[in-house]
């Protein structure tokens, strides 16, 4: 899908339709606003249902002030239109409020950006603006006072968030991207010290390129590599409903035989990822005018050390993610169903999964199907892509139970005793 083919209106409703369904706004709460080639703005109106919202209910405001529309457009235009004149590289903008950003909003704090690279790389510099009246020009001007300063995501004093980007995906990555931060910063602080990466970790992840392989042209797709495309297809499209990860975030990969296998792209909007984005890898070759994951050759050592292993995810779910940012150890330990699919997670050093692939690849066994890297993300591995999806799942809700554990009392682990009689019984 070309989201940037998509009429103003149409991108408007898309964005909201996301932000509304995955409980980042109310039905009356946030705006959303794209700024055409014409410098005419495309905004949301205001006091209608978000959660119905459909392109004709989007406002056209005119350069020269005339609004087209069956309703008045939002309350916030004066600061969506403060912004363009002060940011002429801004071309759209979200305002909402998530329920994590709002606890960040009215402690009057910012989240830690630097808890995993991708955040501050999305993101970059947040800044907090302070309080104003809704709609006034008095919040226009501090708004866009901050963006002056080439800040181009705000967090707004007992009020929300502000982002502005080239294009309205971008900015809507910048807006999941720094949310996802915020719940990641409160887990972890139900559980332990979040740690920072050092400013030269962030270095070495931006650093980071796009593995060069050579290329070549499939001639042929086999019935199974057409089916493994669907189904993977369909449970990222779960993972991402499921918020295992976020739009440009989280990678799937399948094994096809034994010198090929399928992953997802890079930088692919993992919402709308369609069968022919999937890349094919092949010889050490990947399939031309494509872009595979760059952690693509992580999951070639580890197809080559591990025949058992079919498939493989990463992703950065916040809960477990909590683990990664802090120095608490996960112990599957805690009901049968979660030591039965998990047995020993390991934790690893932040940059093991592209600076030293091969041992990476090394830690994994059936005794430890999960890994999780510090600052950075988890990854699993099953028999089959609906084993690893499963895997992955049981990691996620185990780790959300264990911090919502702590907020009861003590976390009591099943015994040595019982997981000895539980590895009999289930032939472990």
């Amino acid at each position: 899908m070309k989201f940037e083919l998509l009429h103003p209106a149409d991108q408007i409703v898309m964005i909201m339709e996301r932000i509304y369904g995955y409980g980042m706004t109310t039905t009356s709460g946030g705006n959303i606003s794209v700024i055409d080639e014409n410098g005419d703005i495309w905004i949301t109106p205001s006091g209608i249902d978000k959660g119905s919202l459909k392109p004709g209910d989007i406002v056209q405001v005119k350069s020269d002030g005339e609004i087209i529309g069956k309703y008045k457009p939002s309350v916030e235009l004066p600061f969506h239109e403060m912004i363009y004149r002060a940011r002429p590289d801004i071309k759209a903008i979200i305002h909402a409020h998530p329920p994590a950003i709002m606890a960040f909003s009215i402690a009057r704090k910012i989240p830690n950006t630097k808890l995993i690279p991708n955040v501050h790389l999305i993101c970059g510099e947040v800044e907090l603006v302070d309080y104003a009246l809704p709609g006034s020009r008095e919040l226009g001007q501090k708004i866009a006072d901050t963006f002056k300063k080439g800040v181009s995501t705000a967090i707004l004093a007992n009020h929300g968030m502000v982002v502005g980007a080239e294009n309205l995906f971008k900015a809507f990555m910048a807006f999941e991207t720094l949310d996802f931060c915020a719940q990641l910063e409160i887990r972890a602080r139900a559980i332990g010290s979040p740690k920072s990466l050092r400013p030269k970790d962030l270095e070495i992840s931006k650093a980071k390129q796009d593995i060069k392989m050579d290329e070549f042209i499939p001639k042929t797709f086999s019935s199974f590599e057409r089916q493994a495309r669907k189904r993977m297809c369909e449970l990222i499209h779960r993972a991402y409903d499921q918020r295992l990860f976020t739009s440009t975030q989280g990678t799937f990969s399948q094994r096809l035989n034994e010198n090929s296998f399928i992953i997802t792209p890079y930088m692919v909007d993992r919402k709308y990822i369609e069968v022919e984005d999937i890349v094919r890898i092949e010889n050490g070759y990947k399939e031309a005018g494509k872009r595979p994951s760059r952690s693509v050759l992580l999951h070639k050592y580890i197809y080559e050390k591990h025949p058992d292993v079919n498939a493989i995810i990463i992703a950065h779910p916040p809960n477990i993610m909590a683990f990664a940012v802090t120095d608490n150890e996960f112990d599957s330990k805690t009901i049968p169903e979660t030591y039965i699919q998990l047995r020993n997670v390991k934790k690893i050093p932040f940059g093991s999964t592209f600076m030293q692939p091969k041992m990476t690849a090394d830690v994994f066994s059936k005794q430890t199907p999960a890994v999780i890297v510090e600052n950075d993300c988890v990854i699993v591995v099953g028999k089959d892509l609906l084993d690893a999806f499963d895997k992955l799942e049981v990691l996620e809700f185990t780790a959300k139970a264990i911090i919502d554990a702590k907020n009861l009392g003590e976390v009591v682990l099943i015994s040595q005793e019982e997981i000895e009689e539980i590895e009999k019984a289930f032939k472990l």
